[in-house]
């Protein structure tokens, strides 16, 4: 999760304190006026009123700030410009000038990224650097995350939650045709691109959502094209494993992904092959658990990226996983693995020393499923998240239910609910 909002700046340059402060308290000030929740419970008329005057002054605030930190970013010689034409706008390298790049980036890389494309309004350097991913790549390495949710409840369209804000987005539209939608679909994501794998008539195809340039793509191709794999996701690079070919054959075989260069690299074969499986990243090793082949499997393997084999582990998951039914549910925090069991509706626990599972917990009430599908069970930084809703006839709601396991055993809050004609078809979480 992103840590604080406020930018703590070196002040080696005395000659600079005032703008610097300036820019720090405006850059905050951006946050708090863009900080908007929506309601959990319905609102009244007069709260729909009271709610939307108080928006259209908050854009008003918003602009009058996005103003001030242009006018900041701008240089001495800039601003003679700026002010005989609004619409040059300054290019310069050192974005903030009084500060220099350095800490200007320092100070970009601690605001919210829900603000980014405000920011990269501001001039084209600060679009060329926000477009150019390096910012996300520097908050990786100081350790600065904001995990985002990212589902679809209709075939072709992704709505992202910021459980921080708890604001909600709407993603352009996917550009797939109908045979696409109508096949099996898996979901990852893998530094800041959303991964969806579907099927188009013979052959299977990857759509890719790119948070920096807000739009999908296609074209990209594994080494051996695949789906109902099992995968998880660590920063930049992801693993895929198992699955089954476009003939329908069950594959023992995994492969990596960088999303920094784009490329796909083929891992050793896992022990077993197995299809309808669930993957996940615990203590820096990368875990398939569960699926099926000739017959269900309760084994796990463990990948270890350093000496590059499979070690099985039998009876890692020895609940129900039928033909029937969805892969497992599980999530890894804070390098412990939990399992969903929706029939019996409890959370569970992974003991590694022992190999065995604990009931710690029950799931919330209204998390309800038809055999595991339309639930989602993922892990979201420092707490784990459950999305699903009841089903009525014409529609639904959709809950997102939240649990930090540090703060004791399972008490679970509403992040927010919505209405949706449909359940959740696929779910990821972008850390980022």
């Amino acid at each position: 999760m992103l840590e604080g909002q406020s930018c703590l700046i070196s002040r080696a340059l005395p000659s600079s304190c005032e703008q610097e402060s300036k820019w720090v308290y405006m850059t905050y000030h951006l946050l708090e006026v863009t900080n908007g929740k929506r309601r959990l419970e319905e609102e009244s008329e007069e709260e729909v009123v009271r709610r939307k005057t108080s928006k259209q002054m908050d854009v008003c605030e918003r602009e009058e700030t996005i103003h001030t930190l242009l006018d900041l970013s701008l240089s001495p010689a800039d601003h003679s410009g700026h002010q005989s034409n609004d619409g040059d706008q300054s290019d310069s390298s050192s974005l903030i000038q009084p500060l220099g790049r350095d800490i200007s980036i320092n100070c970009l890389i601690r605001c919210s990224r829900s603000d980014y494309n405000l920011l990269a309004s501001l001039n084209r350097s600060f679009n060329s650097l926000i477009r150019s991913g390096e910012l996300y790549r520097l908050r990786r390495m100081m350790g600065v995350v904001e995990h985002w949710v990212y589902f679809s409840c209709h075939v072709l369209e992704w709505e992202a939650f910021d459980p921080i804000r708890r604001r909600w987005m709407h993603l352009p539209r996917m550009p797939a045709n109908e045979c696409f939608m109508c096949s099996d679909k898996e979901s990852l994501a893998v530094g800041t691109e959303l991964l969806v794998f579907g099927k188009e008539i013979t052959s299977h195809v990857i759509w890719r959502y790119s948070i920096l340039t807000n739009s999908w793509s296609s074209g990209m191709t594994m080494n051996f094209p695949r789906c109902l794999f099992g995968s998880a996701s660590l920063g930049e690079i992801a693993i895929l494993a198992g699955g089954c070919d476009s003939q329908g054959r069950v594959l023992c075989s995994a492969e990596l992904y960088n999303s920094e260069t784009g490329t796909w690299v083929t891992l050793p074969s896992m022990n077993k092959p197995r299809k309808m499986c669930s993957g996940v990243f615990m203590d820096g090793k990368f875990y398939v658990i569960g699926g099926s082949n000739s017959e269900l499997l309760s084994c796990g393997e463990e990948y270890n990226l350093e000496t590059r084999t499979w070690r099985e582990i039998p009876n890692m998951f020895p609940g129900r996983n039928g033909p029937t039914e969805a892969p497992p549910l599980v999530a890894v925090v804070n390098n412990q693995l939990y399992a969903a069991d929706y029939a019996e509706k409890e959370v569970r626990k992974y003991n590694k020393e022992q190999n065995l599972w604990i009931t710690v917990g029950r799931l919330p009430e209204r998390a309800v499923s038809m055999n595991g599908w339309g639930l989602a069970f993922r892990a979201c930084g420092d707490r784990l998240i459950v999305i699903g809703g009841p089903r009525a006839l014409g529609g639904g709601i959709i809950e997102l239910n939240s649990w930090v396991p540090k703060e004791g055993l399972p008490q679970w809050a509403v992040l927010d609910r919505k209405h949706s004609g449909s359940f959740v078809y696929n779910c990821a979480v972008m850390g980022c």
